[in-house]
């Protein structure tokens, strides 16, 4: 990480958390995750409870509406509506972004990530772009127009308005995101008290100056996100529930844990923000902090004017630090007429368009220079009296580990060891480095000799976009189907064996798509898609619905038992064959890397939820009807990947989005890397190819 012995400030630990791929920084905070785990207190803390942690967050909510309303009496409740709703920005724009992870290929049929998933794709507004919880957030903050740091999350660490306490609880929550298998007890305790609060406490000040902003059920992660729906607070019971079952009194521990850490957490930041706001109602409060914050630069400037006899640049040089002397003296001179904004040089003549300040302050600091100037007294003698509230929010960070991580643990010795590690989010550094080099040779592979063909996308992206093509390749797989219709059906031991061999991949659907649960991938304008998707292959959090679990009973009408994907058993099943593992393998690496290769997973997408639709799924089921075999797999597929509403619809529509927002030079290139993902579906397998591979994993060893 290049941090080592040094501390990584909190708002730097919230935007490394905020990256879609891998990163070491989990690791190197493990030990400063566990000390921030254990300040909440001892295990069964009475305050700890959901009715203590709903009861707390009505009287904070009453607390802050008080707080607003006097600021309304006093003229200055936007300004509160705006510090409140930055303060809440971090918190709120990633709300339930901590449940991203709990979902991996290894568990895709567990209970628990079932529910989780349910969860986390209510609150990301799946099937809808823009729909998530933080999208409504990012609503209220363009009403009140403080979002220019807003998109992507991320860069809220940017915005200096934004004090460190309000990074606080979601920098640890998603960097704990990142290593589920540590701490998924703990996120499902934290999840459930953020749950059991609701709307944070300093938004309801918010609510009641602007009752029709915002959808503000959105914001309260207790509700429902849809009329009919269970309140989110009962899902996130059900998942603690379930996890509890699987996992025993260790599994209560730890979301007792979670629970406990989160509530300290939300009280403390909860303390700082109604101090912050309360401070603010006097105008010298923000026009201190304004000072603070420009005095470093117009330090350099001003040493010809002078006020009390000193350089305003000396002045301003300590009003980095305590900026009241410099406003005593700034109130006195002529540059203001206390009371009077409208007459005061400061605000008028030396910002006009002829002044020697023009467009130094933009309008909101103008704002808060004029409120200043207007609240001064006229007497010298108030003035003197004056200091400007005191509130300093105190700086947090935290110290990493030495970063070991680097080069521990081997590469996976073979495909079946690849495919046991792969099924995790979290891997090693050298299982990445694998990872990476795999997709890198089989794109290669896909290249090569890539000449346009029947079933090839076209050579150039279609102007009237995918939907037409998409049709053409339907009747042609009906064609293909009906032509074939008379061919002998494969004999049984054939159709059992087939199936066996398709499960290393069938077992993992949708694993392609894995790293677009990321919660600013999974409600974006083409990402939503690709969620969609991947939360339809697991059954939309039904297990009746869950596609290995129905492959899974199709196993077991045909008399074979697997052990569960996620063990190492499973991977050497001996009537596994080596090849099956190929493709599996490719699917979970590709999907570690949702930005790295997003037009080669386009491409694949595209490819996978059309290949059998009207053709091979509707062979698959009469061979399977044969021999009195369930069949619901290819069924289900055959409907839900239909080139109108379905699967393979979204996917095409999702590549032409893709396209529409690139640069007219950029599109030939785009389009070629998802014609590649197209084609490596079932890339060539001849020497050539296969050396193009090998050749690509090399280059990729030396960048990696």
């Amino acid at each position: 990480m290049g941090d080592d012995g040094l501390t990584l400030a909190v708002r730097t630990v919230f935007a490394r958390a905020c990256e879609p791929e891998d990163t070491p920084l989990p690791d190197t905070l493990r030990p400063a995750i566990a000390d921030e785990l254990d300040r909440a207190g001892h295990e069964g803390d009475p305050r700890c409870g959901l009715p203590a942690a709903a009861a707390w967050a009505d009287a904070e909510r009453a607390r802050f509406t008080t707080l607003f309303a006097t600021a309304e009496l006093q003229g200055c409740a936007d300004v509160l509506v705006r510090r409140a709703v930055l303060a809440c920005a971090p918190l709120a724009s990633t709300t339930g972004a901590w449940l991203q992870w709990m979902s991996e290929p290894g568990n895709a049929e567990e209970p628990v990530t079932l529910r989780a998933l349910a969860l986390f794709a209510a609150d990301v507004g799946a099937g809808h772009p823009g729909a998530s919880r933080g999208d409504a957030y990012l609503a209220l903050m363009r009403h009140v127009r403080v979002a220019v740091h807003a998109r992507p999350a991320a860069r809220l660490a940017h915005d200096r308005r934004i004090a460190d306490p309000s990074f606080y609880l979601p920098a640890l929550a998603l960097t704990m995101s990142r290593r589920p298998d540590a701490y998924r007890g703990e996120i499902i305790g934290l999840d459930l008290c953020s749950r059991a609060v609701g709307l944070p406490p300093p938004l309801a000040g918010v609510r009641t100056r602007r009752p029709d902003a915002v959808d503000w059920a959105a914001l309260d992660p207790g509700r429902a996100r849809g009329p009919g729906l269970a309140p989110a607070l009962d899902d996130a019971r059900a998942v603690a529930a379930a996890f509890t079952e699987a996992v025993g009194p260790a599994g209560t521990t730890a979301i007792e844990r979670g629970f406990a850490w989160a509530f300290a957490a939300l009280r403390r930041w909860s303390d700082e923000v109604y101090r912050e706001l309360d401070a603010a109602r006097d105008p010298s409060f923000e026009m201190a902090e304004l000072m603070r914050s420009r005095a470093r630069e117009a330090s350099a400037y001003h040493d010809r004017f002078v006020m009390r006899g000193r350089p305003l640049k000396q002045w301003l040089a300590e009003a980095r630090t305590d900026p009241a002397p410099f406003l005593a003296a700034l109130a006195d001179s002529r540059l203001v007429r206390p009371g009077r904004s409208g007459a005061s040089r400061l605000t008028g003549e030396l910002v006009s368009e002829s002044g020697r300040m023009f467009r130094v302050f933009p309008d909101a600091d103008l704002d808060v220079i004029n409120r200043w100037i207007d609240a001064l007294p006229a007497d010298p003698a108030e003035r003197a009296r004056l200091r400007p509230a005191a509130h300093q929010p105190r700086s947090i960070g935290f110290r990493p580990a030495p970063d070991t991580a680097g080069d521990t643990g081997a590469a996976p010795a073979d495909l079946r060891e690849a495919y046991t590690r792969l099924l995790r989010r979290t891997i090693k550094p050298a299982t990445r480095r694998y990872a990476l080099r795999y997709v890198e040779g089989w794109l290669a592979r896909s290249r090569h000799g890539m000449k346009p063909a029947a079933r090839s996308l076209p050579a150039e992206p279609p102007a009237d976009g995918l939907r037409p093509w998409l049709l053409d390749q339907h009747d042609l797989h009906n064609s293909e189907f009906q032509a074939g219709s008379d061919s002998p059906l494969p004999d049984r031991a054939e159709l059992i064996d087939s199936t066996l061999q398709l499960a290393p991949l069938t077992l993992i659907d949708g694993a392609w798509l894995a790293g677009h649960t990321d919660y600013q991938l999974a409600s974006a304008e083409r990402g939503h898609f690709l969620f969609e998707t991947y939360w339809d292959e697991l059954g939309n959090g039904e297990p009746k619905l869950n596609h290995p679990l129905i492959y899974r009973a199709v196993l077991r009408e045909m008399g074979i038992d697997l052990p569960p994907t996620r063990s190492p058993e499973f991977a050497a099943w001996p009537a596994f064959r080596d090849p099956s593992f190929e493709l599996p393998v490719y699917w979970l690496a590709i999907g570690r890397f949702p930005l790295t290769f997003e037009p080669e997973i386009l491409g694949l997408n595209l490819a996978m939820e059309l290949s059998g639709v009207g053709g091979s799924y509707r062979r698959g089921r009469q061979a399977l009807e044969q021999y009195g075999f369930s069949t619901a797999f290819v069924d289900v597929h055959n409907t839900i990947d239909n080139v109108a509403t379905g699967h393979s619809a979204w996917a095409a529509d999702a590549v032409d989005g893709y396209l529409a927002q690139q640069a007219p030079a950029a599109r030939t290139d785009a389009w070629d890397r998802i014609r590649t993902g197209y084609r490596s579906l079932n890339p060539p397998s001849g020497f050539w190819a296969r050396n193009a591979a090998r050749r690509a994993r090399v280059e990729a060893s030396a960048h990696v």
